[in-house]
């Protein structure tokens, strides 16, 4: 699936990145994911079955697949990327694990998803690419129901700028932290 945003739908600003980066990332990406499992890091969250989550810049799928297994059947896993290669991959993995809920979704943004439709958003290392956080935190929050989680993880990224990036426009509040992963809540004072 293809999604298309107009300019003024999209403020984030991201290029996708070469083919042969994509493949060296995916490849570390396999070690990482031989060192800590993506389901350690999603256990946190606390995806039950029949949820409806979106993997936004989800790479090579690692965590799509491991969230789709969560979410069960009744659940649907939206693995959303701008590279191709991320999306053949995650169609790819998700054939070979006979996954049949997970929706590949090319596109820069989220803002052709529907809104209020998902109750978690993976938002894990790729924050700290946005030329334009706010208007991607903002797009972000109009596709999370009301009671939604954002798990949020930026190795690349110290705690007071994640508290900071994700807070300081009033859109999110930290619900917990765990032990890899940030988890934000609409915030209630931004209605």
């Amino acid at each position: 699936m293809r999604v298309e945003a107009t300019e003024a739908d999209s403020p984030i600003q991201v290029k996708p990145m070469n083919n042969l980066a994509f493949a060296c990332m995916s490849f570390v990406f396999r070690i990482r994911d031989f060192i800590r499992p993506p389901k350690d890091k999603l256990l946190e969250i606390g995806i039950e079955p029949g949820a409806q989550v979106l993997d936004y810049g989800c790479g090579p799928g690692s965590f799509s697949i491991e969230a789709a297994k969560l979410a069960g059947d009744t659940g649907k896993v939206f693995a959303v990327d701008i590279h191709p290669s991320a999306i053949a991959s995650v169609t790819q993995r998700a054939s070979g694990e006979e996954l049949t809920n997970i929706v590949p979704v090319e596109a820069d943004s989220p803002a052709g998803l529907e809104a209020e439709s998902f109750d978690v958003v993976i938002l894990y290392d790729i924050f700290h690419h946005f030329s334009d956080p706010d208007g991607m935190l903002r797009d972000l929050r109009r596709v999370m129901k009301s009671d939604a989680v954002l798990s949020f993880s930026d190795h690349h990224m110290k705690e007071e700028a994640i508290l900071a990036g994700v807070t300081k426009g009033g859109l999110f509040e930290l619900s917990k932290k765990g032990k890899r992963t940030y988890s934000f809540v609409k915030s209630s004072e931004a209605g």
